[in-house]
């Protein structure tokens, strides 16, 4: 934006703001202004377009600190703050100007201008000055592509945004979709892909804020929760379940039913002699991504009768009788030992 244009233009009216409004109230403002005025709301609306265009030119200027002091430098300047006076000499002249808003304070050292070129053109002349603020015919001191101060011109992209959303075990594993509304009241429906983990943080492109007119808009950023499950676990793209077993079954071995996500029951034989804690492996039951699915793996857990009628114990006396020889700590005191 060519600084000249400062002069003429109020920013704040614009916006409909006071001169002293903080940031939040700036960009509040401007956020209903342009979600009233947006060409997408108003197609064929040159005025609202023009609106648009100009909203988005006052908040690039009074959303960043920096441009917005020296706006208020310039407009202080064009109200009365500040009085030019031809010529080089005298207090209070154009080159006490421009030394008070460059280095703090007149008669300092510091950058001072002047409206000739000043012996050997050692100073900038007024096309310098010129230049410098956007204007005078001539480029940017700053480099193409840079306007006022060194502040890049073009219109600006709208800024990137966060949220959070919310979902259970099985949506994450099958893939859900989820309807976001926006502080605007913006609803934006999109796709969790499957198998996303709690956690994770998803970029949907082009969902975020309004940028300047012909901009294109931020992205919005998706944080993932995933609420646990009651039976299912999950380690990688593997499920993981844990599954209770008789001591029978685990001393004879078996085949039993254990449950999967989609709810219907798939067959794992277990060994003879299977020990509780030993893991076994379902594959091509776990988890679908784009790229791979995981495997089902059930924990065994034998579980010992609480209650036992007398039949019952007779029969486990009798097992304890023939298997009094056996230590099964022996083990784990040789271990202990050397440790």
């Amino acid at each position: 934006m060519a600084s000249q244009d400062w002069f003429e233009k109020d920013f704040y009216a614009t916006l409909g703001v006071d001169e002293d409004a903080d940031a939040a109230t700036v960009k509040r403002e401007y956020r209903k202004l342009a979600r009233k005025l947006h060409p997408d709301q108003n197609p064929g609306d040159t005025a609202a377009e023009q609106r648009f265009k100009e909203i988005g030119e006052a908040y690039a200027v009074l959303s960043d600190a920096e441009q917005r002091k020296q706006y208020d430098a310039i407009r202080q300047m064009a109200h009365g703050g500040a009085r030019f006076a031809p010529g080089a000499g005298g207090n209070g002249g154009f080159e006490d100007v421009f030394s008070n808003l460059f280095t703090g304070g007149g008669g300092g050292p510091g950058m001072r201008f002047t409206t000739s070129g000043g012996p050997g053109g050692a100073q900038p002349d007024m096309e310098d000055l010129l230049r410098m603020f956007g204007g005078g015919g001539g480029q940017s001191p700053f480099g193409q592509g840079y306007g006022a101060y060194g502040a890049p011109t073009g219109p600006r992209p709208g800024a990137d945004v966060e949220a959070t959303v919310t979902i259970g075990f099985p949506e994450a594993v099958r893939g859900d979709t989820v309807t976001l509304t926006a502080a605007d009241g913006e609803r934006i429906t999109t796709r969790v892909p499957a198998g996303v983990k709690d956690g994770q943080r998803i970029r949907l492109r082009g969902k975020g804020g309004f940028g300047d007119p012909q901009a294109p808009r931020g992205d919005l950023f998706l944080n993932v929760t995933v609420t646990p499950h009651e039976v299912f676990g999950r380690d990688g793209d593997n499920l993981t379940v844990d599954v209770p077993v008789t001591f029978a079954e685990a001393a004879l071995g078996a085949t039993i039913k254990v449950p999967t996500l989609g709810g219907d029951l798939v067959g794992v034989k277990i060994a003879a002699g299977t020990q509780s804690g030993q893991r076994l492996r379902v594959k091509g039951r776990g988890i679908a991504t784009k790229t791979s699915t995981g495997d089902l793996i059930a924990t065994v857990h034998v579980v010992v009768p609480q209650h036992l009628t007398d039949e019952m114990r007779a029969a486990i006396e009798v097992l304890a009788a023939a298997d009094a020889e056996t230590d099964v700590r022996a083990d784990l005191r040789a271990r202990a030992a050397r440790a």
